[in-house]
């Protein structure tokens, strides 16, 4: 967690949970994964609970942080905040009391732009009319294949202000994605030692699909070895389209 992040498309990240299970094939290289183990062999407090080895690892167990939680209320400055880059809030695991605790900040801190994603769609649905959704609240899913485009019907009868997708790592086409109720999409290879090669044309069908919608499109990475390996231009242009903030409200 950290009021700076050098993910291309936000400007700070918040972890109110830490870890995680893999579940489908977008988790298989998971970064977050990765990088727990790490923070837990340095000893970083929040990253010393093991999830299960078969879905988890090292320091990666999901673990609810409520000292966290007052974190975004220090920053008086205005930004886009990355809601759990190192876990997902929609975990069976996260009590729906938690949840509401975090929903609770956001809408106390209108100053600032909240991008929450998941992949457990199902269950951020079935949760939503259960939570007050405030306006400075994006919320997102993951989609990595034509597997799993059935987030997406989900993640359209959640009233967020801006519902966007999260096609990274792209590891299939997403031909005939429908983008009804969809406020902005993210494409992007993966990156890695064992990172899966994206292909062109599934990027390029997603990036005509938003042309088409009039949707937003932010191509964040070709990937490769490292997050930097391919650099960001796709058919020779550099895709950084986002969807408008609100005006900025008065810190309360």
């Amino acid at each position: 967690m950290g009021d700076r992040s050098t993910i291309e498309w936000t400007e700070a990240t918040w972890n109110p949970t830490t870890g995680c299970d893999r579940v489908t094939p977008g988790c298989d290289n998971c970064y977050a994964l990765t990088l727990s183990r790490r923070l837990k062999a340095m000893g970083v407090p929040k990253y010393q609970a093991d999830g299960d080895p078969r879905t988890s690892g090292p320091g990666f167990g999901l673990t609810l942080h409520p000292d966290t939680l007052a974190v975004p209320r220090h920053w008086k400055t205005p930004r886009m905040v990355f809601v759990n880059s190192m876990s997902d809030l929609f975990h069976a695991r996260v009590p729906l009391d938690y949840v509401r605790q975090v929903f609770q900040v956001i809408a106390d801190t209108p100053q600032h732009t909240y991008q929450l994603l998941t992949k457990r769609a199902r269950r951020l649905r079935r949760l939503a009319d259960q939570l007050d959704w405030p306006p400075n609240l994006w919320m997102g899913v993951s989609v990595e294949n034509a597997d799993h485009v059935d987030r997406v019907d989900d993640l359209r009868r959640v009233p967020a202000a801006v519902r966007f997708l999260s096609c990274e790592p792209l590891l299939g086409p997403l031909t005939g994605l429908r983008l009804e109720g969809i406020g902005w999409v993210i494409a992007g290879g993966e990156s890695g030692p064992q990172h899966r090669p994206v292909q062109e044309e599934w990027l390029v069908e997603i990036r005509d699909a938003c042309s088409a919608a009039d949707v937003p499109f932010f191509f964040k990475q070709w990937g490769g070895r490292t997050p930097k390996s391919g650099g960001r231009e796709l058919a020779g242009m550099t895709w950084d389209q986002m969807p408008p903030r609100l005006p900025v409200a008065a810190v309360r």
